[in-house]
């Protein structure tokens, strides 16, 4: 591959690969990671979803879990009535996740990643218990948890305990990784969804970075060795249409992350510092009138994902403003990742955009409002606090207003929307098939009367005990799981101990 521009920078400027990496934590050219987030109906139906990806290229997937399934209810839940295998695949057992991943080789994957948040330690105990089953050791695959519980408080909805408690059982996910799967991402810090409902570029990554705070501030107190846990986080950050605010805001992190965790918690490990980036272009900016416009968005956001130098990047399908992707429309997303990485050339330069004047100085007007932005955070007492006193949900409201103002008014334009509209294009949308939901609750209820009950109570019985002691319940939960409890049924332990959480909305 090409050293173009590699070395070409003046002598007070650090190269790729070198701290505080804001030109990347490389010093060579890389292709990220590509996957796509998919997921829906029963676990049969999505994992031939995943193999038509897997044929088609990807080295990488990101699983999207129903809502119940988020929310810790079985399919068979009254709340669940209409929302089983909806938004994303509805998984309740073990049994679930051996279907999911039938045929699917997991050493031969690159990254196994999902939304588990408030489900963080069950979700890891799936696929422990999944690798045991087939006699593979479980770091020889990649596993990517979400478990950003704190972000789901201000922005996207699906927690379930108090605060405290969710930070608490995602630290245990951490605290479990470091000691037994040094291989396995424990924590995506997820600025994507404070940005989708409606934080800035700014915002996005400083309340990011405050809830990584919180998370390792709460692990490095249980005894957890900062250079451990640190070179296996990841975040998962947005990309816009707004190219060079975007490319800039992706600089600004690496270098804000690299600069935080030296100087608050003394890195040894020079991977400690190096930020890795799960990009996913923004699904806000796709929309319903003419959404094959969608594409040629998708293709200029990771354009700027593979400028900025990303780790990881998924791309959102032309339909998803319409409803779950169909399979074009997701066949393409991905192709259009392949162009860009192996059609461009943009992967055989590191950074190619350094230098650029316009790109500079966004990038360290972007660096200084971030860090403005945490120090305000942490006056105010930190991300826990932020979220209790409604601080943050504030903020986001506020942005997301002024953007939508921005829009209405026209001065923000949105092809197709504000402007230059036409007649609707005609467009399938994909449709989960009904009798999904059916089959799914046929399904939750056999395995429960299959089971051996005196297992299932006793590993829920040490469940609740570990919860209850404050012990770390990720073993309990693999004991669980290898039992074929029910999601429901360990949340419901979870949550009979600790309670529930409700969001705090800015008054």
């Amino acid at each position: 591959m090409s050293r173009l521009g590699q070395d070409y920078a003046p002598a007070d400027q650090p190269h790729p690969g070198d701290f505080p990496y804001r030109r990347g934590i490389a010093s060579s050219p890389q292709v990220w990671v590509m996957g796509q987030y998919a997921g829906f109906g029963t676990p049969e139906e999505s994992n031939a979803r995943f193999r038509q990806l897997l044929d088609a290229g990807v080295t990488g997937f990101s699983v999207a879990m129903d809502l119940p399934t988020q929310l810790g209810m079985d399919s068979d839940h009254p709340r669940a009535l209409g929302e089983v295998g909806r938004v994303g695949v509805a998984l309740d057992s073990l049994e679930d996740v051996e279907v999911l991943m039938r045929d699917i080789p997991l050493e031969s994957i690159s990254q196994v990643r999902t939304t588990a948040n408030a489900i963080g330690p069950i979700w890891l105990a799936w696929f422990v218990a999944l690798a045991q089953r087939r006699g593979v050791d479980p770091n020889q695959f990649g596993l990517f948890i979400q478990n950003d519980v704190l972000k789901e408080y201000i922005a996207r909805g699906t927690h379930i305990f108090p605060p405290a408690t969710g930070l608490s059982l995602a630290v245990d996910v951490i605290e479990y990784t470091a000691q037994h799967l040094p291989g396995w991402v424990p924590l995506a810090m997820s600025g994507y969804h404070i940005r989708e409902a409606g934080a800035t570029a700014v915002q996005e990554v400083a309340i990011t970075f405050a809830n990584a705070i919180a998370y390792l501030d709460a692990a490095v107190e249980r005894g957890v060795d900062i250079d451990r846990m640190a070179p296996s986080l990841y975040t998962f950050l947005s990309v816009g249409p707004r190219m060079l605010e975007e490319l800039a805001k992706l600089r600004a992190a690496r270098e804000v992350w690299a600069r935080l965790v030296r100087s608050r918690y003394g890195v040894k490990d020079p991977r400690s510092e190096q930020l890795r980036i799960f990009a996913f272009t923004a699904g806000s900016s796709l929309t319903a009138q003419e959404p094959m416009n969608n594409v040629v968005r998708t293709s200029i956001e990771a354009l700027t994902a593979a400028l900025a130098g990303v780790q990881t990047l998924h791309v959102c399908a032309y339909d998803e403003a319409l409803g779950v992707p169909s399979e074009q429309a997701a066949h393409l997303a991905l192709r259009t990742q392949q162009v860009v990485a192996f059609e461009s050339g943009l992967t055989e330069t590191v950074d190619p955009m350094g230098g650029s004047w316009a790109v500079e100085q966004l990038t360290e007007r972007t660096v200084a409002d971030i860090e403005e932005a945490m120090t305000q955070i942490e006056d105010l007492g930190g991300a826990v606090r932020c979220i209790e006193t409604g601080y943050f949900t504030q903020l986001l409201e506020e942005s997301a207003y002024e953007h939508t103002m921005r829009i209405e008014s026209g001065e923000s334009v949105l092809v197709g929307v504000n402007r230059w509209q036409a007649p609707a294009d005609p467009l399938t949308v994909f449709r989960v098939d009904p009798e999904s939901e059916r089959r799914q609750v046929h399904r939750v209820q056999r395995i429960r009367s299959q089971r051996d009950q005196g297992a299932v109570d006793a590993a829920l019985t040490t469940l609740r005990e570990a919860a209850e002691e404050g012990r770390n319940v990720v073993p309990a939960c693999i004991d669980a799981v290898n039992a074929y409890a029910t999601v429901g049924e360990m949340v419901d332990v979870l949550r009979a101990v600790h309670g529930v959480g409700t969001a705090v909305w800015a008054s």
